[in-house]
C-alpha cells in the first residue's frame, strides 16, 4: 500500500521510503529487535540504563501524590518556565522572560517539530550539519522545505566553514544546529558558532539550536548560540531534561526565544500535544536547580565511561573518533575488514555480543557512501555493562 501526504513527505525526508512506496522499518527497530533476539548488549540506542538523581524522582512522585495530575498550563507550569528562565541566567548569562520567552514542549523533539512547522513554509531552505538526528530531515520535509546539509567528517566532525558559508543562502529559513552534536558527539567552537551568527543576519535568516547535551561535554565548555553578541534576537534555544536526568521517558523539554517567535511556535504546538507531563514538570525543575556539583559530576562520570568504551573499541582495532560531548562514539569498521557500516553491525552481534547503529542512519541517501564503513555506539550505560562490552569487542581483535 503506498502512503500518501504527510507520511510520504515525513518518510522521504528520513530516506524510509522504500522503492515501492512504502515505509521501510528503520534501522534502530532492526538493531533493537537483532539485541533482544540474540541477547547482545544494546549500545546502539541512546537511552542511560541507570535513574536519573533521587530529588528529582522524588519530586515526581511528590507530585504525583499530591494530585497534579491534569493537563497543565498550555505553555507549562510556571515552576517550570522559571526554572527554565534562571538555568538560562545561571549557566550562561541568558536572561529570557519567563512568562512570554519560555515555551514547555514534548520532549525536545516536539520543541523541533512546532518550531519547523511554524517557521518554514514549502519551498525554505533548512541547512543542517550531516551527519543529523534522523527527525530533521523528516520534520523539514513535512514542512515542505528544501533540506541543504555541510558535512562533519571523520575523525573530528568539524565544518570547513567555507562549505558551511556557501550553504547559507539568501533562500535559508532556517540554521538548525544541534550542538553537541548526535550522532558525532562533536562541540562546536566558537568560531564556527559566530560564523553562523553572521550568515544568519547576512542572510536574514533565524537560528534554531538543539542543546539537549549541553551539560555532558568533555574537557570543552558548551557555548549556546544565544550566547554569541547578535544571536539572542533570532535565535530559538532548545533543550530537554531527558539526557541530563536520565528521565528520557518524561519527554519534558522546552524552549527559549523572544516572545514573538515562542507565540508562533506556540500556535502549532498548541494543535500538536497541547501539553504534557503534568508531575514531570514539577519534578525537571528541581533537577534544574540542583547544585554545581551535579552538573560537573554527571559530565565528569560520563567522560569516563566514554574512555572505557573507546579503549576496548581501540583494542578491538577500530579507528575511532574522539567525541567531546553527547552519548556517542562514532567507530570506523574499515581496519576489521568491514566497507559497509550495516553489514557489520548485522554481524556484531555473533562477533562480540553487542549491537551498534550504522552512520547511514543519520544521511540522507546522496551522502550514505561517504559514510558507510562508520558505526555509532552508545556509551551512556552501567560500568559493569560497559566493561563487559569492551572485553568482548576487544576479543574481536583476538579472534
Amino acid at each position: 500500500m503506498s502512503i500518501p501526504g504527510a507520511w510520504r513527505r515525513a518518510a522521504q525526508g528520513a530516506s524510509l521510503l522504500s522503492p515501492d512506496g512504502t515505509i521501510a522499518s528503520t534501522i534502530f527497530a532492526e538493531m533493537s529487535a537483532l539485541a533482544a533476539r540474540t541477547g547482545a548488549i544494546n549500545l546502539g540506542q541512546g537511552f542511560p540504563d541507570e535513574d536519573g538523581p533521587a530529588e528529582v524522582l522524588e519530586a515526581a512522585r511528590a507530585a504525583i501524590l499530591s494530585g497534579v495530575n491534569q493537563y497543565p498550563p498550555g505553555r507549562g507550569m510556571p515552576v517550570l518556565l522559571e526554572a527554565v528562565a534562571k538555568h538560562q541566567q545561571r549557566f550562561y548569562g541568558l536572561t529570557p522572560d519567563a512568562e512570554t520567552e519560555v515555551l514547555v514542549t514534548a520532549g525536545a523533539t516536539e520543541a523541533l517539530a512546532a518550531t519547523i512547522l511554524a517557521l518554514v513554509e514549502p519551498g525554505d531552505e533548512v541547512v543542517t550539519f550531516e551527519p543529523f538526528y534522523d527527525a530533521y530531515g523528516a520534520l523539514i520535509a513535512l514542512a515542505g522545505g528544501i533540506h541543504r546539509t555541510v558535512p562533519l567528517r571523520f575523525p573530528d566532525y568539524q565544518p570547513d566553514l567555507d562549505e558551511l558559508a556557501a550553504a547559507v543562502t539568501p533562500h535559508t529559513r532556517l540554521i538548525l544546529v544541534n550542538n553537541p552534536h548526535n550522532p558525532t558527539g562533536a562541540v562546536l567552537p566558537r568560531e564556527t558558532l559566530e560564523l553562523i551568527v553572521d550568515l544568519a543576519h547576512r542572510h536574514d535568516a533565524l537560528i534554531v539550536t538543539d542543546e539537549v547535551y549541553e551539560h555532558l561535554t568533555f574537557g570543552v565548555p558548551h557555548i549556546p548560540i544565544a550566547a554569541i553578541p547578535g544571536a539572542g534576537e533570532r535565535t530559538i534555544t532548545i533543550s530537554s531534561g531527558g539526557k541530563t536526568f536520565n528521565t528520557t521517558g518524561w519527554k519534558i523539554g522546552w524552549l527559549s526565544a523572544p516572545a514573538p517567535l515562542v507565540t508562533a511556535v506556540l500556535a502549532v504546538k498548541q494543535f500538536l500535544t497541547y501539553t504534557n507531563g503534568a508531575p514531570f514538570q514539577p519534578a525537571i525543575a528541581v533537577g534544574l536547580g540542583l547544585p554545581d556539583a551535579f552538573f560537573t559530576g554527571i559530565a565528569n562520570d560520563l567522560e569516563m565511561k566514554r574512555d572505557l568504551l573507546v579503549g576496548g573499541l581501540r583494542e578491538a582495532g577500530f579507528s575511532v573518533g574522539q567525541p567531546h560531548g553527547s552519548y556517542f562514539i562514532v567507530a570506523d569498521a574499515t581496519p576489521l575488514g568491514y566497507s559497509e557500516g550495516t553489514d557489520f553491525c548485522r554481524a556484531l552481534p555473533a562477533l562480540a555480543g553487542v549491537v551498534a547503529v550504522p552512520m547511514t542512519a543519520f544521511c540522507s541517501l546522496p551522502r550514505r557512501r561517504e559514510y558507510a564503513p562508520l558505526v555509532r555506539f552508545a556509551f551512556c550505560k552501567r560500568v559493569e555493562v560497559l566493561e563487559r562490552a569492551a572485553t568482548q569487542l576487544a576479543g574481536i581483535a583476538r579472534s
